[in-house]
């Protein structure tokens, strides 16, 4: 834990540097752990480096959190890196957008997420979880997440009203999370990512066409038609483009829930006494469990933005235009924030009142007007039911000869097995 003490000569100015000439290499060597390791080093919640050839202020825990969601201080464009754009996000998506345009898109976003819209998602989910469940009894074993991401796929499109047909779901899944899983990436797996990234628009955006043309009606409240009939706020029309690479940012993220509902299988076999208490328990169970799964295990490591004008953080100078990256992994896994940070206790959020800070695995701040993840509801919805259906409804082991460690250096990060599960059988 960083004292105050130790903090003094960071608040009078005496911002930590690393030495050497770029720390690119060392941040995939350490990936999660690139920036918690030099805050313990540094005794500080701030430092400086050098990544990709620039200098990178980093920072970490609640108050940092508080100050990089001040969209006074910071903006995100020029904050993703184009091999981030050309992957993760699409190129010029609502992840690189800023003040009223920002606000504006957001709230087409957060149309979507209402609660009888959140409610369709959590049984659409729920009714797929079911009959995954008759499928897999039929076979000698599963890979977990494999399964789990084809199922939310299904489930993505369906309540997106994207036309999905049955015979291209698993490779529509499968670049799906290729996006995800170029993020941290170079070489092949970065390769795959951008070519998944082209297929995925390209089959979007004869879709929007498809919808702009009558030729296919999508309801009302879907995210297809809000994309395809979407106004700014001069009342023009999205691009097909870019009304593409948005749907995709509906889509894309429910289908990464599949590494979410991996770490609750993951914590259901590693922590069986949890297990028993959902099994015995109520809705406050499932979602101290769910809400623990998303603060232990590790989902994205870290969060960039740019100053977006010259200013003073507690006496540390902060350059306009400078890129700044925020501590994810060491936030959640903050000392000062959790008790026993790196053990697994839902019972932490048992009477939790929440923060916009603290508990960040998908962003902080305002959902609304901020950048804070528009589906982070979702998500613990569709966990919920996932949770459910694993403790309550299916039967299942998961075999020893396997290895279900997870690895801090690779970004992002799964079970090394991508967790194998057998002998399933749906309760009666």
């Amino acid at each position: 834990m960083r004292s105050a003490v130790q903090q003094a000569g960071t608040a009078a100015g005496k911002i930590p540097r690393e030495k050497g000439l770029d720390q690119s290499l060392a941040l995939l060597r350490e990936g999660y752990e690139f920036i918690p390791n030099r805050c313990r080093q540094f005794q500080s919640d701030i430092f400086e480096t050098r990544l990709m050839g620039q200098k990178v202020i980093c920072m970490s825990g609640e108050e940092a959190a508080r100050m990089f969601y001040n969209p006074r201080l910071f903006q995100r464009k020029g904050a993703a890196p184009k091999r981030i754009q050309k992957t993760l996000f699409g190129e010029n998506g609502i992840q690189t957008m800023d003040g009223a345009a920002h606000e504006h898109r957001k709230q087409l976003f957060m149309s979507l997420m209402t609660p009888e819209r959140i409610s369709m998602l959590k049984e659409l989910a729920q009714q797929h979880f079911n009959i995954a469940g008759k499928n897999w009894e039929e076979k000698k074993e599963i890979i977990f997440f494999d399964e789990i991401q084809q199922l939310l796929c299904r489930v993505a499109c369906e309540w997106s009203g994207v036309p999905l047909k049955e015979a291209e779901a698993g490779k529509r899944a499968d670049d799906f999370g290729k996006l995800v899983d170029a993020f941290g990436a170079v070489g092949p797996r970065h390769w795959q990512g951008r070519l998944a990234r082209n297929r995925a628009e390209k089959w979007i955006r004869e879709v929007i066409e498809d919808v702009r043309s009558g030729k296919v009606n999508t309801p009302e409240g879907t995210a297809l038609h809000a994309m395809a009939t979407y106004r700014d706020p001069q009342g023009k029309p999205l691009g097909t483009q870019m009304a593409a690479v948005e749907l995709i940012n509906i889509l894309r993220p429910i289908v990464a829930i599949a590494t979410y509902l991996t770490f609750c299988a993951l914590a259901l076999y590693k922590f069986p006494e949890s297990r028993e208490k959902i099994q015995s328990g109520n809705e406050e169970d499932v979602h101290m469990f769910v809400q623990e799964v998303r603060r232990y295990y590790p989902f994205g490591p870290f969060l960039g933005a740019r100053v977006r004008n010259g200013f003073q953080w507690n006496g540390v100078p902060f350059k306009k235009g400078q890129l700044v990256l925020l501590d994810v992994y060491g936030t959640n896994h903050d000392p000062r924030l959790w008790d026993n940070p790196f053990s697994f206790w839902p019972e932490r959020f048992r009477n939790w009142e929440g923060g916009l800070f603290d508990l960040i695995p998908q962003g902080g701040g305002d959902p609304y007007k901020g950048h804070r993840c528009a589906g982070e509801l979702v998500t613990i919805e569709v966990m919920k039911a996932g949770l459910t259906f694993l403790t309550k409804q299916l039967e299942y082991d998961v075999p020893e000869t396997q290895n279900v460690a997870v690895s801090l250096t690779r970004m992002p990060t799964l079970p090394e097995s991508r967790l194998i599960i057998n002998h399933i059988k749906l309760k009666s």
